[in-house]
């Protein structure tokens, strides 16, 4: 694929976004330990802390054994997680391949993108692992999902494209319309079609099984939509930026339900057991919306520290979101019950606004996939 000069603009938006490097993730460890006993309540958050330190988890999964899974992107390794906390982990055969995102697919295995490996693994439940390398390098295979044909499609932020990969490694990529828009969560709706964000494009896509792109832009070219999954209404998607998480529909109509507290954290999202979204925000909370845009937030302990960073459902349909600078893995009591959280009702933002935000002079960093920065540093689009 031939290569789109890089602008100034993209340049200056990337430095402003991605202000911390890898080298200061690796220099943080954190330990954590379960934080709940007796009668579970909504919102109640159990902490499991993994086996290896400086593990840095990021995508997380059900898994088809009851357990959940998770990608250790700092020591190169898949975890697998009971409900009651036991850790099992296996290597990965390719060296510092930083694994990111995860999916149960087909074959009742595991499936996950190997970022800095340009490769797509995948994990039995049993442990046995197969990778498949994709046609080239500086890919770095970021989100991935199961479409509606069982084909693999994950995310591409190094060649801006989106790749589609059987269950036999046959690989096929389709380059996304907006230059150096690095596509970056990935999901499957409904209808089988497939939604992306665009983090520095400001914009949600979609792709259809024949590999056709339809972009929709946000408004505003900061939204830094990250995380992104199918749920009522249609695909919901954490957009940063905007201090939101957002729904928009099969034609495109977007709506906005801001979140309390205005730190730019939001980051990932998934679908609930209860039908509600879930989503994490870095500065140390985990969010409930609903269709109505009913917003709930939970508290995890010290979790400003911590980074609660990708989240799903899990086998005990409980929500399970990964922490990124503790090791550890946390649980969410999801079930309907006696809800004590604090509520708020924010009215939906048809669209949003274009003026950019002005960024708070507190603001922390939104850490981004681990790895990343690194390819974006050699590409000349960051400076250290």
């Amino acid at each position: 694929m031939p290569h789109t000069p890089h602008t100034p603009l993209i340049r200056r938006r990337l430095r402003r976004l991605l202000t911390a490097s890898l080298g200061a993730l690796l220099a943080f460890a954190a330990a954590t330990a379960p934080a709940h006993a007796g009668t579970a309540q909504v919102g109640d958050v159990t902490e499991f802390p993994l086996t290896t330190p400086d593990s840095f988890p990021a995508g997380i999964t059900a898994g088809p054994d009851r357990a959940v899974w998770v990608a250790e992107s700092g020591v190169n390794r898949i975890a697998r997680v009971t409900h009651g906390g036991a850790v099992t982990e296996y290597p990965l055969p390719t060296p510092d391949s930083f694994p990111q995102g995860i999916t149960q697919g087909p074959g009742r295995a595991l499936w996950f993108t190997e970022g800095l490996g340009d490769r797509i693994g995948r994990i039995t439940a049993k442990g046995r692992i197969t990778e498949f390398a994709l046609p080239g390098r500086d890919r770095f295979p970021t989100g991935i999902t199961v479409g509606g044909d069982r084909a693999l499609w994950f995310t591409e932020p190094g060649t801006n494209s989106i790749g589609r990969m059987t269950a036999d490694g046959k690989v096929t990529e389709y380059p996304v319309p907006t230059p150096d828009s690095v596509p970056y969560y990935i999901t499957t709706a409904a209808d089988g079609s497939l939604w992306f964000t665009e983090l520095f494009a400001g914009k949600i896509a979609r792709i259809s099984l024949a590999g056709r792109i339809t972009e929709y832009p946000l408004g505003n070219d900061s939204s830094y939509p990250a995380g992104i999954a199918a749920g009522p209404g249609g695909v919901w998607f954490a957009a940063s930026g905007l201090n939101a998480v957002g729904r928009i529909t099969s034609r495109g109509d977007v709506k906005l339900f801001p979140v309390p507290v205005p730190d730019f954290q939001v980051y990932d999202i998934t679908r609930g057991p209860d039908g509600h979204m879930w989503y994490t925000e870095q500065a140390g909370r985990i969010g409930r919306v609903s269709r109505n845009g009913a917003i709930t937030e939970y508290t995890v302990p010290g979790g400003a520290d911590k980074v609660p960073f990708n989240i799903a459902t899990g086998p005990d349909r409980n929500i399970w979101f990964s922490e990124l600078l503790a090791s550890s893995v946390g649980r969410v009591q999801a079930h309907p019950g006696r809800d004590s959280g604090p509520t708020t009702l924010p009215a939906p933002v048809p669209q949003p606004a274009p003026a950019k935000h002005a960024a708070p002079t507190a603001r922390r960093t939104l850490h981004l996939a681990p790895g990343l920065h690194r390819l974006l540093r050699t590409k000349g689009l960051v400076r250290r």
